[in-house]
């Protein structure tokens, strides 16, 4: 019942806050739901590993061969673990803010992590789609109502992505469930066969979808202005955790389901990671809006991602896994000392800002520990994840431009460092001026959640195995049903 309980508590929880009125009491019940979620979460990956906690199949839509099937593999519980772990550290960092109808706030909060969790869990086509809808739905209304001047049309561009995506991947979901005995089960899409050429067309209705979420080139333009506007807390669950809705779904549900065309295409897919890599890190370097620098560098991270997957690797897949839970928590520990600069300061730019390491020693180090896993440094956990993806993709057996792909993300790594060093120094260093001058130290609730991922962030960069070992089953799973030959 682990699997139905991470959807279940959330779900629950949000519901109950909309009946409550005093804000502090609000706070509280949203951080010990989500810690809950986390509890159970932790007992999937430890006492409770058997099959009756980790898979349940009930009937949901029989009239369509549709059930209410979750299960949690390696790649699920990893996820879902990300998605555990980033909602409380999220409360804890905005617990000194205030919204308006907090309740409300929350609570969509809580429906959206419900979402997620659905989208990690669901092996069930129809389960799948209605899961990605629920996550995207709060979201909207968070983003519409609580964001910034500028929400109204930052949040329509984002729903005429989504929608259309939403909308293409509907109509593959529908054509592949009447080729596969009329039936939404993930087992029965893996053992479907389809002739190649229905393949190619079907693969770009599924891409573009999954490729809008991430986002990759040329699909993300609505994602710079929809963090920025977005409230902080949903900026952090749009970027360290919802984006990687359409990297897992690219595994999950597209590589192994069209194999034929996802080797067919997979060069063509290549190309747009890289460019979206080269494009995102050029546009970062030149930025004076911290937001929108973290907001670039997160697509050349997830484009990265995505060219280790079409590598077709065991190293690049099991590496594009890892580091989705990698990525998730340092971008988020990002965007929280971005939101502490903004709140203190009132200013987001950095040609503003200096010295504020002598007024916030704790902040400067902190970020700088975050700052140096996000650009991959060893010892961080950033590095294995990169370091494994980087393998696959130069000895990719599925492309023969595996030194030239592998050469130009090398390029993006060192212009990554260039814009995130930059800004550290720009940012923290030299000497401070008439609006750092009178600055404070970091709160008691902003360093607890930046301690908690800079831990993580040590764990797992010098003892990676736990999390390596959980997802080498599901890794060589799907790579059986992907490979193609040449």
């Amino acid at each position: 019942m682990i699997a139905v309980l991470l959807i279940l508590i959330p779900l629950i929880s949000g519901l109950i806050l909309f009946g409550l009125k005093n804000e502090s009491n609000v706070k509280t019940f949203a951080l010990f739901a989500s810690i809950a979620t986390l509890v159970m979460s932790l007992l999937g990956l430890t006492l409770l590993k058997d099959k009756y906690s980790l898979d349940f199949n009930g009937a949901w839509l029989p009239m369509l061969n549709s059930r209410f099937h979750v299960a949690l593999d390696g790649m699920g519980q990893l996820l879902c673990l990300l998605t555990a772990i980033s909602f409380p550290v999220i409360f804890i960092a905005s617990s000194g803010s205030s919204y308006k109808n907090p309740n409300k706030f929350y609570a969509l909060m809580l429906l959206s992590q419900a979402g997620l969790m659905g989208v990690f869990l669901a092996m069930d086509a129809l389960l799948f789609y209605f899961f990605w809808e629920l996550a995207l739905i709060p979201v909207y209304f968070l983003a519409s109502i609580w964001g910034g001047e500028r929400r109204i049309a930052s949040t329509f561009k984002f729903f005429i992505y989504t929608f259309v995506g939403s909308l293409l991947m509907l109509v593959g979901i529908i054509y592949v469930y009447f080729h596969a005995n009329q039936s939404f089960d993930i087992q029965s899409w893996y053992a479907m066969k389809l002739n190649p050429n229905t393949e190619e067309w079907l693969f770009w209705l599924f891409f573009i979808a999954f490729a809008i979420k991430m986002p990759i080139w040329p699909f993300h333009t609505w994602q710079p202005d929809a963090y920025e506007q977005s409230p902080p807390p949903v900026t952090m669950v749009m970027s360290g955790i919802m984006v990687k809705m359409g990297v897992f779904a690219v595994i999950r549900w597209l590589a192994p389901v069209l194999p034929d065309a996802t080797y067919q295409w997979g060069d063509t897919v290549s190309l747009l990671c890289l460019v979206g890599m080269v494009y995102a890190s050029l546009i970062a370097i030149q930025q004076n809006d911290i937001k929108r620098l973290v907001a670039y560098s997160s697509i050349a991270h997830m484009s990265l991602m995505c060219l280790a997957i079409f590598a077709s690797d065991k190293s690049g897949m099991q590496g594009a896994m890892l580091q989705m839970f990698n990525h998730g928590i340092n971008i988020i520990g990002l965007w929280i000392v971005a939101d502490v600069i903004e709140k203190k300061y009132g200013t987001r730019k950095i040609s503003d800002l200096g010295g504020l390491a002598q007024k916030s020693p704790a902040l400067a180090i902190l970020l700088v520990i975050i700052a140096l896993a996000n650009i991959a440094l060893p010892m961080t956990n950033a590095f294995v994840g990169e370091f494994m993806m980087f393998n696959g993709v130069f000895s990719s057996y599925a492309t023969k431009y595996g030194i030239i792909d592998m050469a130009v993300a090398g390029v993006c790594i060192i212009l990554a460092a260039v814009y995130t060093l930059n800004m550290i120094k720009k940012v923290f260093y030299g000497n401070s001026n008439a609006l750092t001058a009178g600055g404070a130290d970091i709160s008691f609730n902003v360093k607890l959640s930046l301690v908690i991922i800079v831990v993580l962030i040590f764990i797992i960069g010098v003892y990676p195995k736990p999390m390596l070992q959980l997802t080498n089953d599901i890794t060589d799973a799907i790579l059986g049903r992907m490979r193609t030959k040449i």
